[in-house]
């Protein structure tokens, strides 16, 4: 018989010791927080990162391309013109100076462009995280919502403000390339001086920053608000759009300055002498309010998202509670203060105001075609023009917008007896903008060519602009 055999059994090896006790235990929450800190993303890396991934969208790319050419192609394509968009503001002077483009192009970008360039970039910041999943990516590798949040915001303002700089150096450029650096007709006949000028088209350009920035922070909000929805991409265009309609209505001059974006009008204030920038001032430090409040919503809304549910997308019933209310009430809030440092009387429109722009714009233009005319020089305390003005033949309250104007303008000449005395019908718009129609008689105020050291040129007096303030 064999005899079976066992595995032996295995014994402890004699000669291994126990593992020595550490000396100090780290607590594991501060070994944690040592860890994180260590791997904390700076902000400056993220904004990089966030910049280059809206830079890599080919429709980003596409708009930076567009506004660097197109408005410069399209002001030396309109000099070249023999019809100019005398329905726009400065339009009609395109083939005097080269000044008047960059402000025809500001016009179109303030009502138009500008805000569909924010809905693009803006509108859609936060929603494409949600679309393709990867906020848990994002998330894990920068561990800090808030910085995640301020690296979009600047990433995208950074984009708007290379926008608008495209638009204005474009613009610009093309007008002075096609037309040349010559003096400008401001918005009460005044001539300004190619310094002057550039210093006033710069500094409107500027100030169309400011409801810009609001725009994006309310596309920002409705990006974060709305999440996958494609109505976050289109809120900052359809609160433009119902700002551009609301500007059409007779609002009180204190609601009027009180909307973000009527800093895309009030630069008007610039064009006239003396300049009034307090319309601009009240309506760009609104513009900045309502950037600041709109982002303060959206960054708290966003820092008290739960992320670690693929499903919430948005943030539900906070949305008017954390990001209509606050907009709402700094309307009231802005309404209250414009209205306490700058007192008003309903829209602002009134006879008196009517009557000294016309004859103001009269006075400056008479010159300029005296000048063209090579007619004896005469200044405007010679002419002593003044204007009385009445709405629907006299049957309407004078006051308010409206296209039943009619003025009739009176001058003096040295030496002549007789004061002259001219026809306009005038079309006013509730924002203060004035177009004066020329209405006889013709060898004053009637449609002829008026030959000028830049070529043949419609009769100034014929049809000019004018801006009413409003406070």
């Amino acid at each position: 018989m064999t005899t079976p055999t066992t595995d032996p059994i295995p014994t402890a090896d004699p000669v291994r010791t126990a593992d020595p006790i550490p000396t100090t235990i780290t607590p594991p929450r501060t070994a944690e927080l040592t860890i994180l800190a260590a791997e904390r993303i700076p902000l400056a890396r993220v904004y990089r990162f966030e910049a280059v991934k809206l830079v890599a969208q080919w429709r980003v790319r596409l708009l930076v391309l567009a506004c660097w050419l197109l408005p410069g192609l399209f002001v030396a394509a309109v000099a070249q013109q023999g019809t100019l968009p005398s329905d726009t503001l400065f339009g009609r002077w395109m083939h005097a100076t080269g000044w008047a483009g960059p402000l025809v192009v500001l016009g179109f970008a303030g009502s138009w462009a500008l805000p569909l360039l924010v809905s693009v970039v803006a509108g859609d910041v936060f929603a494409a995280e949600d679309r393709l999943g990867t906020w848990r990516h994002l998330l894990v590798t920068v561990r800090s919502p808030q910085r995640i949040f301020a690296a979009k915001a600047l990433a995208t303002a950074t984009v708007l403000a290379v926008l608008v700089a495209g638009l204005a150096a474009s613009g610009i450029l093309g007008g002075l390339l096609a037309v040349g650096n010559r003096p400008l007709p401001g918005l009460d006949g005044h001539q300004l001086a190619p310094g002057e000028a550039a210093g006033a088209v710069l500094l409107a350009w500027l100030c169309a920053l400011a409801p810009t920035l609001a725009l994006a922070a309310i596309g920002l909000l409705g990006s974060v608000l709305l999440g996958r929805s494609p109505m976050g991409l289109l809120l900052p265009a359809l609160v433009a759009v119902a700002v551009q309609v609301a500007q059409l209505l007779p609002l009180p001059v204190e609601l009027r300055l009180a909307l973000p974006g009527y800093a895309y009008v009030s630069w008007h204030g610039l064009f006239t002498a003396p300049a009034r920038p307090e319309e601009l001032l009240i309506s760009v430090v609104v513009s900045l309010a309502w950037a600041a409040v709109a982002t303060m919503a959206a960054r708290r809304l966003f820092v008290r998202r739960d992320f670690t549910t693929g499903s919430e997308d948005g943030a539900g019933r906070r949305a008017l509670t954390l990001g209509v209310l606050p907009l709402a009430g700094l309307l009231a809030l802005t309404v209250a203060a414009v209205a306490a440092a700058e007192p008003a009387s309903g829209t602002g429109l009134t006879q008196a105001k009517v009557q000294r722009a016309v004859a103001t714009a009269f006075a400056h233009l008479y010159r300029l075609q005296t000048e063209q005319l090579h007619r004896p020089a005469v200044t405007e305390d010679q002419l002593a023009a003044t204007a009385a003005c009445e709405r629907g033949d006299g049957q309407v309250d004078p006051q308010g917008a409206g296209n039943d104007w009619r003025c009739v303008v009176s001058w003096h000449l040295p030496g002549v007896a007789a004061a002259g005395q001219a026809v306009y019908q005038l079309d006013l718009a509730p924002n203060g903008q004035l177009v004066a129609d020329g209405d006889g008689p013709k060898e004053v105020n009637g449609y002829f060519l008026v030959r000028t050291p830049t070529g043949d040129a419609p009769n100034p007096l014929w049809q000019f602009d004018a801006e009413l303030p409003l406070l």
